[in-house]
């Protein structure tokens, strides 16, 4: 991104706001406890709320336009009310946006005062730089795509947003139609906010779809790019747990932080010894990283013991915005130690679970958690619904387990199922690669890539890990992360 576009929103030449416009724009909608579903968005990292109370009487408007007021102060969130410049003074919002027909922003900057953000919605480059000229702060600009919140009769697009980036400096709110599935194409663009609805307010869980969308602008910062904090036992032989997710995350290319829950005396041939750590000691790694590290995703493998997963979803509860968790529920080491004590998987199941933004089994994992078998494609798919009605907002399962010339992941968010094959390379270098898997997404999660893509760009990087994997000890050897990464970098098929 250019200089100008992180820079702060400039109300006048001379005078300069705290409050910048980027990141999550979030409208409001017209259907029921509006208050409710505004704070769960609001929690998943939305940076700035429009009000948008449309004909509502004026008295139910400022009740209302009050609740969502206190909640932007909450979560420390851009108040901003549509259209209406008296009910932004009634509620001493942070600003007013305006529409082509609503007023000029020197007008409204007059009755709100100098220190107030104003908005323009614009559709072209002569709307935009009159905008900029008149004195407006930000800009909303679109539509990108169709919307069924208001009839379309402008549509620029990405295209027509690209045209306009280099020649306004005010910041740019992307508006129409804009979901976490084509947010990337708008924030590649050159968009610094993107107006949502119904993609969130609408959404099972708003505040997953905020969390998603608030991920997708890392894409824009530069290398260490986002944080992952891995939540794991250690392998003294490096090739899996807390050792694996690191050098995963660090060569891909993010920070990497770690809280130790376990310690292990292993090598590639098994598991001699496991020493837990006592869970106050894992509590205080997690307040000392979560409090001072802007870490975007965490990442759960070897949790060992019931309390250990109790304090961990009691501090994941806590937290003031979600950290979208990808869950790898750890069970038992590639030589059949047991690294998950039995009585905690019931507790894995019922606090960890429902707090996942992914959860990762692989096959025995799977049949472990669901106390069944399962032996097929069409089970895999059964399996990945049911561990998603147990709470799981996404859930991939692993085929690394299956047999056949093609190794093939399910993946189900809710509403489809996707899959991810690739060719099954015959080896017993396979020590880490599930934990390997894992830290790969939650790493492409950081770095601003959708679901689909990070798991897309994990299968790659684990599939040329166990492909390049050098004999290394005397049994399951470990996988070759190093090359992998040579070949995501150079985005090498081969």
């Amino acid at each position: 991104m250019s200089s100008s576009r992180l820079r702060l929103v400039v109300n006048s030449p001379k005078q300069v706001t705290s409050r910048s416009i980027q990141g999550v724009y979030l409208i409001t909608d017209h259907n029921e406890q509006l208050p409710e579903r505004v704070e769960q968005a609001l929690r998943g990292g939305v940076s700035v709320l429009q009000y948008r109370p449309k004909e509502k009487p004026w008295d139910e408007a400022v009740a209302e336009g009050r609740q969502l007021q206190q909640l932007c102060v909450r979560h420390g969130v851009t108040f901003i009310v549509n259209d209406d410049v008296r009910l932004a003074c009634e509620l001493d919002a942070d600003g007013v946006h305006l529409g082509q027909e609503d007023g000029s922003p020197a007008d409204a900057r007059r009755i709100l005062g100098p220190d107030k953000l104003v908005g323009v919605s614009t559709h072209n480059l002569e709307e935009a730089l009159r905008a900029e000229a008149d004195g407006a702060d930000y800009l909303g600009f679109g539509a990108m795509y169709p919307t069924v919140s208001k009839a379309v009769t402008h549509m620029p697009g990405t295209s027509g947003l690209a045209a306009i980036r280099d020649r306004v400096r005010l910041p740019v709110v992307a508006i129409g139609g804009i979901s976490p599935a084509n947010a990337c194409r708008v924030i590649d663009a050159g968009a610094n906010a993107v107006a949502v609805m119904s993609s969130v307010l609408s959404a099972p869980k708003p505040t997953y779809a905020a969390s998603e969308l608030r991920l997708l602008f890392n894409r824009t910062v530069g290398f260490p790019r986002g944080a992952v904090l891995t939540v794991a036992g250690s392998d003294s032989g490096g090739g899996a747990g807390i050792q694996a997710d690191l050098k995963t995350i660090t060569l891909l290319g993010s920070y990497g932080a770690s809280v130790l829950t376990a310690l292990t005396a292993q090598n590639t041939k098994g598991v001699k010894s496991v020493h837990g750590l006592p869970p106050s000691f894992v509590k205080d790694q997690l307040e000392a990283v979560l409090s001072d590290l802007p870490i975007d995703v965490i990442k759960t493998g070897m949790l060992h013991t019931p309390a250990i997963i109790e304090l961990l979803a009691e501090q994941l509860a806590e937290q003031p915005r979600l950290l979208p968790v990808v869950a790898d529920p750890v069970m038992v080491a590639k030589g059949g130690a047991q690294l998950l004590e039995l009585d905690a998987v019931q507790v894995f199941i019922r606090e960890i679970i429902p707090q996942s933004y992914l959860l990762t089994p692989n096959l025995p994992e799977a049949e472990r958690l669901l106390n069944r078998r399962i032996q097929s494609e069409n089970e895999m798919e059964q399996a990945a619904r049911e561990l998603h009605d147990m709470g799981a907002a996404n859930v991939l399962i692993k085929g690394g387990h299956q047999s056949g010339p093609e190794a093939t992941d399910i993946l189900f968010d809710g509403q489809t199922i996707y899959r991810f094959s690739s060719e099954r390379t015959f080896t017993s270098a396979t020590h880490g690669t599930g934990c390997t898997f894992s830290s790969a997404i939650a790493t492409f999660l950081a770095q601003g890539e959708p679901l689909k893509e990070a798991v897309r760009k994990a299968k790659a990087f684990i599939s040329h890990a166990i492909r390049l994997a050098r004999p290394m000890g005397k049994g399951h050897g470990p996988v070759n992360h190093y090359l992998a990464s040579q070949r995501n970098q150079t985005n090498d098929p081969t």
